[in-house]
């Protein structure tokens, strides 16, 4: 299925038969708080027979009501101190399910939401819910197997169906990056999609695929996908983006987005079945394009935002780059590989060096790298996003203003703080190099597996020479979302696009 239709409907009349929609799917905490009285009373009379009504997802026969199918989706422990407004999509996503399997084309959405701070996107967000549960692959949509799509929700006493609508193609787009195979969706093929989704779109669009060009501007990036040329479509590309919107320029954003389209971990091999679900290593840079589809359709005033996805496959062969090998990147920063299986943070580098140079001249920049890049992410906190920021953006207080933004929009977020020790940790021993990349252990049994990235990251793209006391401090924030951007099978599980929302709520708030 591609991107959801949201409409906003304002009568109430709506609900019944004959006004264009076939299932009135109610999201509710409380079977009796609901306000339409028609509906109130099918519920009511439907709890007196059947039990499940108000417990479980049920669907009520309801004559002369929209398609004659009530669907009753309970919110369940939303009293819960611990509870976030997911609970809403929890319940939205088992209703759109039962709706469509029911034979609905046009179903109506009524969010019947809960008078608290924490609950107050809380129609947003189980509308945007159901798209997430209506998607189906890329590749089985191209096979001819997927269901027919929705032809539109309506959200009852709406009134964001244009911005919801836009975020959910941003989002289509990120999970068909994300979750397509590595030969559908290669570097090649990957830079191709991505552009052909963007046409029209206004933002200015470039890719850079000359082996010349990519090896003089991108070494650390080329050294990962050095075995890869030697293979016509697995050649890395960069794609760079950029949207400027009207009226004066206030913000800057600048994204770097990992996307590694298939990681074998190189020489340092993934064995023992560490491969399986690899090609979902591009989840970064999927988001961020998925971000720039969003911005440009709804075309927020007063921004500027760059993005650079660099793609790659880290393959293995003779070509292959190897640990200690001993690597100049962009920023002229002299790197050791310590593992050829960290290489994301190589992309990353060098993208980042590359926007730092475009920060400098921008009108209150803020840059971040976003990426599937550490498991040990994922032991600290399981599917949550973490963030990690530099002094210059701890002292903009950006990540909590993120964590806040994202947090009532169903994505939360962890801060994760940056210490002295994660400095430490990327001395080259041996004095030979500027920098190690890695040790040679996975980062999830690694000591601050996903905190030391960072300082790499900030050493090796020159953003150290732009903190607190500097003459242009860059806010600089990284955000690993290894954890995140798939939920459901842990190789083969669904693309999510976090941290899109949030980060969308975060760009254009007042």
């Amino acid at each position: 299925m591609g991107s959801v239709k949201f409409v906003d409907v304002s009568e109430q009349d709506a609900i019944f038969e004959g006004n264009g929609w076939d299932a009135l799917v109610v999201v509710t905490a409380d079977v009796t708080s609901i306000q339409l009285d028609e509906v109130a009373m099918l519920a009511s009379h439907g709890q007196k027979i059947d039990q499940r009504v108000g417990k479980s997802v049920t669907l009520l026969f309801a004559p002369g009501m929209a398609g004659g199918r009530l669907i009753i989706a309970p919110v369940k422990h939303a009293d819960d101190d611990y509870q976030d407004v997911r609970i809403f999509a929890d319940a939205a996503r088992e209703g759109i399910k039962v709706a469509k399997e029911a034979g609905a084309k046009r179903p109506l959405l009524l969010v019947d939401s809960i008078n608290q701070q924490r609950y107050q996107h809380a129609q947003q967000v189980a509308a945007l819910a159901c798209g997430q549960a209506l998607w189906q692959a890329l590749e089985l949509r191209e096979a001819g197997g997927a269901d027919e799509p929705l032809e539109a929700i309506g959200i009852l006493s709406g009134n964001n169906g244009a911005t919801l609508t836009a975020i959910e193609a941003g989002r289509v787009l990120a999970r068909d990056l994300c979750g397509t195979e590595p030969e559908r969706m290669s570097a090649p093929a990957f830079a191709d999609y991505c552009i052909d989704a963007l046409q029209d779109s206004g933002l200015t669009m470039s890719v850079v695929e000359d082996r010349d060009i990519l090896e003089r501007d991108y070494p650390l990036l080329c050294a990962v996908g050095r075995s890869s040329f030697a293979v016509l479509r697995h050649q890395p590309r960069v794609v760079k983006l950029e949207y400027v919107g009207e009226g004066d320029i206030e913000k800057t954003f600048l994204f770097a987005g990992k996307g590694v389209v298939y990681d074998t971990g190189g020489a340092d091999l993934k064995i023992a079945g560490g491969m399986a679900g690899m090609s979902r290593d591009k989840g970064g840079a999927a988001a961020v394009a998925g971000l720039m589809k969003t911005i440009s359709l709804l075309k927020p005033k007063g921004i500027r935002v760059v993005a650079e996805l660099g793609l790659v496959r880290n393959s293995i062969g003779s070509e292959a780059f190897v640990t200690d090998e001993i690597i100049t990147g962009h920023a002229g920063k002299r790197v050791r590989i310590g593992n050829t299986d960290a290489e994301g943070r190589l992309v990353l580098a060098d993208l980042l060096s590359h926007l730092r140079l475009k920060a400098v001249n921008a009108v209150k920049p803020q840059m971040f790298s976003v990426a599937t890049l550490t498991g040990h992410v994922v032991r600290c906190y399981g599917g949550y996003t973490a963030v990690v920021e530099n002094s210059v953006a701890k002292q903009a207080n950006v990540a909590n203003s993120m964590q806040a933004k994202a947090s009532i929009w169903g994505e939360p977020i962890e801060v994760s703080q940056l210490r002295r020790d994660d400095f430490s940790q990327i001395v080259d021993p041996s004095a030979a190099a500027d920098m190690l990349s890695s040790n040679n252990a996975p980062s999830s049994v690694t000591a601050r597996g996903h905190q030391y990235p960072a300082a790499f990251l900030i050493e090796a793209s020159g953003l150290s020479r732009h903190g607190l006391n500097a003459a242009m401090p860059i806010a600089y924030s990284h955000i690993d979302i290894a954890g995140s951007a798939t939920e459901g099978h842990p190789q083969y599980g669904t693309p999510t696009a976090t941290p899109l929302v949030g980060l969308f709520a975060y760009m254009t708030a007042e």
